[in-house]
């Protein structure tokens, strides 16, 4: 039995993948009862907060990278 069958709070990598999930608006509906019945808000809140963050690093370098090859 794994721990996600097992009853217990989702792990980090379960946490991630549900915040990623929640970026593209979709979720399996056992998932998220997993998430709202057993997962403590502040892991998905900090994990939310750090992807979001490096989401718009990515952008601001992707950008950054663009306007150097155009010669801007």
């Amino acid at each position: 039995m794994s721990r996600e069958e097992s009853g217990g709070a989702p792990n980090l990598w379960q946490v991630v993948k549900s915040v990623l999930w929640s970026f593209l608006g979709v979720q399996s509906e056992r998932n998220r009862e997993r998430d709202f019945s057993r997962g403590k808000p502040v892991h998905f809140i900090v994990v939310g907060a750090v992807m979001t963050l490096l989401f718009i690093l990515l952008l601001w370098g992707v950008v950054r990278l663009v306007l150097s090859a155009a010669g801007v």
